[in-house]
């Protein structure tokens, strides 16, 4: 099998498996927080079992300030799961996932804000089109509250996640395998305070969902993803990354009968449309002063995966 189709079909099963996420977050019956908790537990357990069997502790590239980021980075990351699962509960997985991709413009807009980079008129223009279809989507009306929440929680979490990728891709010199398990491990202590372990009895089956949410979505997605990414073209990754919200959408409205409306529907191709050209543009050069201090531009993959 070559090298790039042996790629695609590892990222699309990653893909596939990511868009069934929602589903093991409301099937396990937990509150977010008690869901990232021991989705970081479980996750944890496999990504440290895989790097130990692959030797990937020997040599593993880390300084203070890498591990020091990779921190930090967890720390983004495991906010950003908990206000993508509580916008799950506010609206549907459909609405959440659809909204959360927007993530790539608030990689844009941190550049600018914190880099100073130059921000080209066709990117801009982009914006707005992903503005437009964001509108849509929301298909939000006077005293929809709910729709209101999971949304403001859907975008908070697309500007949390796109802030880990810029402080993760500044480590350099060490395995995605490390830097995702350092990730979650900052989430157990970080979480644990809001844990409700009384209420965790209570749930019965729905261990083996948050089981599931570790070994199968933290655990083997990453490593097919990170395996993918080494053999695949940015701009192959980018297009294969939108299986993850179709899959997404076809299983709310296979599993929970949820859709969205006509309106909103057309606001999908617009996000996609833009969120594609805006990853797939050639990065924008920064100001002079603060060249030096600008990361290694986001694969299309980083703001992707939930």
């Amino acid at each position: 099998m070559r090298n790039e189709t042996r790629g695609t079909l590892e990222l699309t099963l990653a893909m596939v498996l990511s868009g069934t996420l929602g589903i093991f977050v409301v099937e396990s019956g937990a509150e977010p927080f008690d869901v990232v908790f021991f989705r970081c537990l479980f996750g944890a357990v496999a990504l440290g079992a895989y790097s130990l069997a692959r030797g990937y502790f020997t040599g593993h590239g880390f300084t203070p300030r890498k591990l020091g980021l990779a921190a930090l980075g967890g720390v983004f990351i495991v906010f950003n799961w908990v206000l993508l699962f509580e916008a799950y509960e506010a609206t549907s997985i459909s609405f959440a996932t659809v909204v959360y991709h927007t993530q790539p413009f608030f990689l844009v807009v941190l550049g600018v804000v914190l880099f100073r980079e130059r921000i080209t008129a066709a990117k801009f223009g982009w914006l707005g089109v992903a503005f437009v279809g964001l509108v849509l989507v929301s298909g939000i009306r006077p005293g929809d509250t709910a729709s209101l929440k999971g949304l403001g929680l859907a975008l908070a979490a697309a500007v949390l996640y796109a802030l880990s990728t810029v402080v993760t891709k500044r480590i350099t010199g060490v395995r995605p395998h490390l830097i995702a398990l350092v990730q979650v491990l900052v989430g157990l202590p970080l979480l644990l305070p809001f844990v409700d372990m009384g209420g965790m009895k209570g749930i019965g089956a729905g261990w083996a969902w948050l089981v599931g949410l570790g070994l199968i979505h933290t655990g083997l997605m990453y490593v097919l993803m990170y395996a993918a990414y080494q053999k695949l073209p940015t701009a192959k990754i980018a297009v294969l990354a939108f299986t993850y919200p179709a899959v997404a959408m076809f299983a709310d409205w296979a599993v929970y009968g949820h859709h969205i409306g006509l309106v909103q529907a057309l606001g999908v191709p617009l996000i996609v449309l833009a969120s594609l050209r805006v990853t797939l543009a050639p990065a924008a050069a920064p100001a002079p002063r603060t060249a030096a201090h600008v990361p290694a531009a986001a694969s299309p993959s980083a703001t992707r995966s939930a």
